[in-house]
């Protein structure tokens, strides 16, 4: 097992660039491909990429809020005192690198911006109790937890579904899908737990003696909270009146929404940690500082997103996505369909990185298959989801919040990563055709 991530650790060291420059290298690639395979001309593969470029703007601020809210969150005095407390019980590598996947996956399942984040400080946190680790793969071990996001509480591709979603409504007329047959049918929780039972042995296999100098995140200062009593605006800034005016007021709003029928969306998703963080904080200022620090960390989806929007305008306008479904497709039957369903949306989320993007592009194709096969589109829907999720272990643009924290690079913990995704697309393959 070490040689083998010895191998791929050097393999990654020596060709992987930046995230950056992968997105910019894999915009190339897909205008190739696309010009290859589809019959659309040079210049209208350029006029698409231009086109959609600033086509996810809006989804891209809620992608922001979502990391960005849990971000916040997990710098709140709670949530510290939380981690303090669960590292000081650890006293072994092992038992740390245990704990912390279990935590990753559960607080990714829970929202993936704040598991991200979370799980970076908890790693962090850990690697400085116990001074002399493998801090890379704490990191991996961390960034693990992101697999189970797709198949969690702020799951994209679920949480539309859930309400009400044009791409579905075009091809199932009428049809709303519950969480309770998407995050919460047999499938995706068999899929959950087989994580939660295997996963931790796995990084325990990965261990080694390779360690890195660690770093550590800022902190929100206690000591430069001095507020000056008889200054109004002072007042307002580190006062906690305001905090529990608007906890109350979004309390109130959060019970008359779900009383007239409101769903559990991403928007809902992101009001419910932005208000829970501004409480926990205490005061503005807090929570101000917080957001300052959380920022950084936002700074890959804002600049990369509009280069995956121009990819995903070149894969939906040019046909290459359909080509890429339509070969799974054409050799799919009804019990393969979900299976291979999941291997494409793995393959579709290297050029299309984001849950809600490969819905637009990928969802109708899928959809129109399992009307025509006559399967489940329940099933299809879920197995799409965890696609997504899956080759996210190795597709750079999720990861850079929590490399960035961490001060190491990608090629760092790609191998590891690496033999994460050949277990877990085995594990779920086969769950997927079988279950």
């Amino acid at each position: 097992m070490k040689r083998v991530i010895g191998f791929f650790t050097r393999v990654f060291e020596a060709y992987l660039p930046d995230a950056f420059v992968f997105s910019l290298v894999l915009t190339l690639v897909v205008l190739g491909a696309a010009l290859v395979m589809t019959p659309a001309s040079p210049l209208e593969l350029i006029d698409y990429w231009g086109r959609d470029f600033w086509s996810l703007n809006g989804f891209s601020m809620q992608m922001v809020f979502v990391l960005l809210t849990g971000s916040v969150l997990a710098r709140t005095p709670f949530f510290k005192f939380v981690l303090n407390k669960l590292s000081g019980r650890v006293e072994t590598e092992r038992g740390a690198l245990l704990l912390l996947v279990f935590f990753s996956l559960l607080v990714c399942w829970i929202n993936w911006g704040m598991g991200l984040i979370l799980s970076g400080v908890f790693a962090i946190e850990l690697a400085r109790r116990l001074k002399k680790v493998n801090f890379p793969l704490f990191i991996a071990a961390a960034y693990s937890g992101f697999l189970v996001w797709h198949g969690g509480l702020s799951g994209s591709i679920p949480l539309k579904v859930a309400g009400s979603d044009e791409i579905l409504r075009k091809i199932y007329p009428g049809l709303s899908i519950p969480l309770s047959e998407t995050i919460f049918s047999g499938l995706s929780l068999a899929i959950l737990i087989s994580m939660i039972m295997t996963l931790p042995i796995l990084i325990l296999f990965l261990r080694g003696a390779r360690a890195i100098p660690t770093q550590f995140p800022q902190e929100v200062s206690e000591s430069e909270e001095k507020m000056d009593r008889s200054s109004l605006r002072d007042w307002l800034e580190y006062s906690p009146a305001l905090n529990i005016i608007f906890f109350i007021l979004f309390l109130l709003n959060i019970f008359l929404y779900f009383r007239n029928g409101g769903v559990t969306d991403i928007n809902r998703v992101n009001f419910i940690f932005l208000f829970l963080a501004l409480f926990l904080h205490g005061n503005p200022h807090r929570f101000l500082k917080a957001v300052s620090l959380s920022l950084e960390s936002c700074s890959g989806i804002i600049i990369q997103f509009p280069l995956y929007a121009g990819i995903m305008g070149i894969m939906q306008h040019s046909g290459l996505a359909e080509v890429i479904a339509d070969f799974f497709v054409n050799i799919s039957t009804q019990n393969t369909l979900p299976l291979y369903t999941f291997l494409s949306g793995g393959i579709v989320n290297f050029f299309v990185p984001s849950g809600g993007g490969q819905w637009v592009v990928q969802g109708p194709v899928m959809l129109k298959a399992a009307q025509m096969l006559d399967v489940d589109p329940r099933k299809v829907i879920v197995a799409l989801s965890w696609g997504d999720a899956w080759t996210n272990m190795i597709q750079p643009f999720w990861a850079l919040p929590l490399l960035g924290m961490a001060g190491i690079g990608l090629k760092d913990i790609m191998g590891y990563c690496l033999v994460i995704l050949i277990w877990s697309g085995l594990l779920i393959g086969t769950l997927t055709l079988v279950f």
